[in-house]
């Protein structure tokens, strides 16, 4: 894969859609590049979190520790939560066939952040607008179990 499909991937990721050409090129570079083989693991729950995932092709299987397996697969985001904070791993990833996927550490992050604030922005009001989504569905959920 080439630097466009590479930026291509990341830009239909979707925490950094947001971001310009210049600051994916940035992610592009400075991430860690893993090839995985069918069945290799990725994470383990209760690893350390120090970085999120996103999927640059093939598919990898998530199992949390609550509800069904996801398979996610070309520009999904793994660890959204990790991009940003260090924590621990919640689930277990695997490869399901070959696939690669790039590291991104909290620290490429907030380097990432830090040279493009209009980029920060974006994903701030991003994540504030999914913030308030949820709120409000906690909300409704709420109302529903005290009228049941």
């Amino acid at each position: 894969m080439g630097l466009d499909d590479d930026i291509a991937i990341l830009a239909a990721a979707p925490v950094f859609g947001h971001l310009d050409r210049d600051a994916l090129r940035l992610l592009s570079f400075a991430a860690e590049r893993r090839d995985l083989a069918d069945g290799d693991r990725l994470f383990a729950r209760g690893d350390p979190a120090d970085g999120g995932f996103v999927v640059m092709a093939g598919t990898v299987r998530v199992e949390a520790t609550d509800g069904e397996p996801v398979r996610a697969g070309r520009s999904a985001v793994i660890g959204h939560l990790a991009l940003f904070v260090r924590g621990e791993r919640v689930g277990t990833a695997w490869a399901e066939g070959p696939c690669s996927v790039i590291r991104i550490t909290p620290t490429l992050m907030r380097r990432v952040l830090e040279e493009f604030p209009a980029a920060a922005q974006a994903i701030h009001d991003a994540l504030s607008r999914d913030l308030l989504a949820l709120t409000q569905d906690l909300d409704q959920a709420a109302a529903a179990l005290r009228d049941a």
